[in-house]
């Protein structure tokens, strides 16, 4: 394929560059992160390990972007990518599709739309809580953990994914394989991989955790038409954006522009690069028009155990009120979501 029909395959010019930039360093990061994490030198180690945990996060971001159609102008082009960008990231144990039905279910409901009751699960389980508790005050994201857990044997524990079971055992022989030849090769590299990783998850929840304040429905395998559905205007008042700086733009590129969620869910036909622009037609530059660093930091803190469950309490504030009080870290915030989780 010649290099302009390569590029008429994409939604649109400018995708080349960005998506083309964020898709190499996925790629090299990946690929120069796991190098790094098995050589002898700490220094080396630490910096290959950041390298890599944010390699996967930047795959992860592209999958976002692929499940809308995003980067090609085809579903099948956006569809290959997106499959091959979950094996970096570690979520290739179910399917692309699922996580991209989950996805648009969100938007389209207007609704945190799941089949896992994790709060039913841990109220069953309270030794699996209280030790999820623990684990979460000293930041391991335990929780998240979980959810990973369901994700690798998805289709032995979500009776409508059976039919996905010799695709699911392929994925965890291999990934299992691979990772425990690094295990008994090069222990401290796996060490430092799984570090990476949990890195990734801390990310992507942290992202998450402030972007809705509606609680989580159990809806993803039924029918009937959710109430909130196509109420656009419900949907931007419990909505919230979470960049990383407004003065200093391009710190946003750390993931992909993802804070700014309003505008996302504005238009969920924008690329990545184009959300900022979004974002200002719709507010200006205002501070009050998003939660800052400062206060998504606070909250993901003080919130750390609170937050794992029973935080949507029925007599909390809500939109214009929820934000003000985000603004004042005065939230619990969400926990363990993902779009990568497609469940």
């Amino acid at each position: 394929m010649s290099a302009r029909n390569y590029a008429n395959t994409l939604r649109e010019p400018e995708g080349l560059r960005y998506n083309g930039l964020a898709l190499l360093y996925a790629g090299l990061g990946w690929a120069l992160g796991l190098m790094g994490i098995l050589q002898d030198s700490l220094a080396i180690n630490a910096l290959a390990t950041l390298l890599l945990a944010h390699a996967m996060i930047i795959a992860a971001y592209l999958v976002h972007e692929c499940a809308h159609n995003l980067v090609f102008r085809s579903i099948r082009h956006n569809a290959a990518l997106g499959r091959a960008l979950t094996w970096l990231c570690g979520a290739a144990y179910g399917t692309y599709e699922d996580i991209r039905y989950k996805h648009f279910r969100h938007h389209v409901d207007n609704d945190d739309v799941v089949w896992f009751d994790y709060e039913w699960f841990f109220r069953e389980h309270p030794l699996t809580l209280r030790v999820t508790r623990i684990l979460e005050w000293f930041y391991v994201p335990a929780h998240d953990l979980i959810m990973h857990g369901i994700m690798i044997f998805t289709s032995f524990l979500i009776p409508e994914r059976r039919a996905q079971r010799k695709y699911n055992v392929t994925v965890i022989v291999i990934r299992a394989g691979l990772f425990l030849a690094l295990l008994i090769a090069a222990p401290k590299a796996a060490f430092l991989y799984v570090l990476a990783y949990l890195i990734m998850m801390t990310v992507l929840r942290f992202m998450d955790s402030l972007q809705h304040d509606y609680p989580y429905s159990l809806t993803l395998f039924t029918k009937g038409r959710p109430p909130r559905k196509g109420d656009v205007e419900w949907e931007q008042e419990h909505t919230y954006s979470n960049p990383h700086s407004l003065r200093f733009q391009r710190l946003n590129w750390l993931t992909l522009n993802f804070g700014f969620h309003n505008a996302h869910h504005a238009d969920m036909n924008l690329p990545w690069y184009r959300l900022p622009a979004k974002h200002r037609e719709m507010y200006g530059d205002p501070a009050d028009a998003v939660i800052p660093l400062s206060a998504q930091l606070r909250v993901f803190h003080r919130q750390r155990v609170r937050r794992i469950m029973d935080n949507h309490e029925e007599d909390a504030p809500s939109g214009r009120e929820w934000l003000r009080a985000a603004q004042r870290a005065e939230v619990y915030g969400g926990n363990a979501a993902s779009f990568l989780t497609s469940f």
